[in-house]
């Protein structure tokens, strides 16, 4: 999909507030609203809008814990990835998982949890029984200094 100026005024927009109305989206982003309300739709079926959500708190749900952990395998296969990653994709605790180059691990993941016994039980009983892990390393977030969800758009 091609986009144009507006496409990406209407992106930016939604970024910065996912619940703003068709009618206050259109006079922001200088359309009227039938036809941003028809760019929207095109774009959500295009996927580039992939979706909405609401962003909570986490301190707020008692979640103060964030671990950065580095997960080395033992083999380097297909299968054994897919297994690893559909385990970890059942887990919500688990933000992010990323496979990744440059480091002795194969994996980063990021976890949210409410404190050190919580991070503890879903290492020693759920991540390191997962088949073909061998190594784990983590590191814990002190403060979090920027966190962003909005992609970088030129738009003028």
């Amino acid at each position: 999909m091609e986009l144009d100026r507006f496409d990406l005024k209407i992106l930016q927009a939604l970024q910065d507030d996912g619940r703003i109305s068709n009618q206050d989206l259109a006079e922001r982003i200088g359309l009227s609203p039938s036809p941003c309300l028809r760019r929207v739709r095109a774009l959500e079926e295009a996927g580039v809008i992939a979706g909405y959500r609401a962003l909570l708190e986490p301190k707020a749900l008692g979640l103060s814990l964030t671990a950065l952990i580095y997960i080395s395998m033992d083999q380097h296969t297909p299968e054994r990835f897919s297994h690893f990653e559909a385990e970890i994709g059942r887990m919500p605790e688990i933000l992010e998982c990323l496979l990744i180059t440059g480091q002795d691990a194969d994996y980063q993941l990021k976890a949210l949890v409410r404190d050190m016994e919580a991070y503890q039980e879903l290492l020693l009983n759920r991540i390191t029984r997962i088949p073909g892990v061998t190594g784990v390393h983590t590191s814990f977030v002190l403060r979090q200094v920027l966190d962003k969800t909005a992609l970088p758009l030129s738009v003028s």
